[in-house]
């Protein structure tokens, strides 16, 4: 598997037009500001290019053909001795901190490589101000968390601005099952009680072969490119609206990190059958129908399969509570938050021996009521 990377590379500098100064993609827009003289230099896309760069792929013939000739660029990074993390800068610039950690990273071991080019990127729409405040609002909602936290909590410097990669994948799936189906029914059984006969009604399950063959097309699954931050809540930073995609420029850049895949396209593809499979599983229950369901086996054929290589807007900081750092993630499109959190074991069993004694309470007052 490839190291893990984050590029910012000179390339990605423009130079305003108006004062010469050096240039910001402006989230919310379709320009690049200058932070001087306040210009606002618009990033002109080509309705072509457009169809062209969200257009996918045929990803076997990828895999088989054309992989290796591929558009590529070239990317100079410094690897994080706290966090693994590969980040490359400036080289003009002597130091920098890891943005996944806030540890302290030196150019000295700076190494090249060259990566695939993505196609299409979403451009940020959240602001780095309203990010701040979605980031504090997150915390203050923290259940069950340290008293201290909101003290303590150590933000660093600023927030950083990361376009992270993704693969999505598009297939027709046809899978054929076994299993059974269960119906349900009721029948009336007699029994004895207090030396008395009493009927009642109970319901049983009737099993009965099943097989067949199920049918989904799968469109956008979508597959995180990196594992540099938890999966778990990078997923939940879903839904993106992939609909705004445009075309790959390094002007939407400016300003800020790209994180390079370390997922290749094969493995990428594994993970997306592993999000496929319940889908299908679901689909498989409503086909054998009845009240119960149990498939014994299923075999799943993938065809006509295409994908992206596409980048997303990611806001992304640390902050340290008790010599820990805590990472959290922002959705630069929609504002969703997900984050790593500190706990306070002292308030969760609190809580639990709180509702312990409510119950306690309760029931002792039934008893007392009913010997009255």
């Amino acid at each position: 598997m490839e190291e893990r990377k984050i590029t910012k590379s000179k390339q990605n500098e423009i130079d305003c037009k108006n004062c010469g100064a050096k240039l910001n993609f402006e989230p919310g827009t379709d320009s690049l500001k200058c932070q001087f003289c306040g210009a606002l230099n618009k990033i002109e896309v080509d309705e072509e290019a457009r169809a062209e760069a969200i257009q996918e792929l045929d990803f076997n013939a990828y895999i088989n053909n054309q992989a290796d000739i591929a558009p590529k660029i070239e990317v100079t990074t410094v690897k994080c001795n706290s966090c693994g993390a590969e980040t490359s800068f400036d080289p003009n610039v002597v130091s920098d901190e890891c943005d996944f950690c806030g540890s302290p990273l030196v150019s000295a071991e700076a190494q090249t490589s060259q990566v695939i080019a993505p196609k299409a990127i979403l451009p940020f729409k959240i602001e780095k101000k309203e990010g701040f405040n979605l980031y504090r609002t997150w915390l203050k909602k923290l259940w069950f968390a340290p008293n201290k936290l909101k003290k303590q909590a150590h933000q660093t410097e600023d927030l950083a601005g990361i376009y992270t990669p993704y693969w999505t994948y598009d297939s027709d799936t046809n899978t054929s099952y076994s299993g059974q189906r269960g119906d349900d029914y009721q029948t009336t059984e007699t029994y004895y009680e207090d030396g008395q006969q009493k009927s009642r009604t109970v319901t049983k399950t009737r099993w009965t072969y099943a097989s067949g063959r199920v049918s989904r097309f799968f469109n956008d699954v979508m597959v995180p490119a990196s594992d540099t931050l938890p999966r778990k809540y990078v997923d939940k930073l879903e839904p993106w609206d992939l609909q705004n995609l445009v075309p790959y420029d390094t002007k939407y850049l400016a300003g800020f990190k790209t994180e390079t895949y370390h997922v290749g396209l094969s493995e990428g593809f594994s993970m997306a059958k592993v999000k496929m499979k319940p889908v299908i599983r679901g689909d498989i229950r409503r086909h054998i129908g009845g009240d119960h369901q149990q498939i014994s086996s299923m075999n799943t054929d993938y065809y006509s399969t295409t994908f992206k290589h596409i980048l997303l807007p990611i806001w992304l900081s640390a902050y340290k509570y008790n010599d820990k750092i805590y990472r959290f993630m922002i959705n630069a499109r929609t504002g969703e938050v997900q984050g790593e959190r500190p706990w306070s074991w002292i308030k969760i069993t609190l809580a639990i021996l709180g509702v312990a004694a409510i119950i306690g309470g309760i029931y002792w007052y039934s008893e007392v009521y009913q010997q009255q």
